[in-house]
């Protein structure tokens, strides 16, 4: 956890970042942004999910439909956080020339659309009134 919390001082003060270890090769640090932008378009894209299935899918039962869109929404949320906290983690294990930080998080994110899209598959074939 105190990690975590180092972490987030980080995200907004990343020339810090630059006083450990030594600079790694530059083509490293921008894969290593391309990755945390291609994590912030996913994320964007949950988030437009969410609002897509709130918007127009009017006739969904509320709690389906509420439900839904807040996992979609959340997990929009939870993926921008990680992706910055990922990049930190990222760029200081290079810098210090350590192996790159393991994470949970892609399975944690591919089970909840997972999970909303098997919710819905039975939402279309139930219907949307029920």
């Amino acid at each position: 956890m105190i990690e975590f919390v180092r972490n987030v001082r980080l995200w907004f003060a990343p020339e810090q970042v630059r006083e450990e270890g030594s600079t790694p090769d530059y083509r490293f640090s921008l894969a290593n942004e391309r990755t945390f932008l291609a994590w912030l378009r996913t994320a964007l894209a949950l988030i437009g999910g969410g609002f897509a299935v709130d918007q127009f899918l009017p006739d969904l039962r509320w709690a389906w439909r509420v439900g839904l869109a807040l996992a979609l929404l959340g997990a929009g949320v939870l993926c921008s956080l990680r992706a910055v906290n990922h990049w930190v983690r990222c760029e200081r294990a290079m810098r210090r020339g350590e192996d790159l930080p393991a994470s949970r998080f892609p399975a944690l994110l591919s089970l909840v659309v997972a999970v909303v899209a098997v919710a819905m598959v039975v939402v279309v074939l139930v219907g949307w009134a029920g």
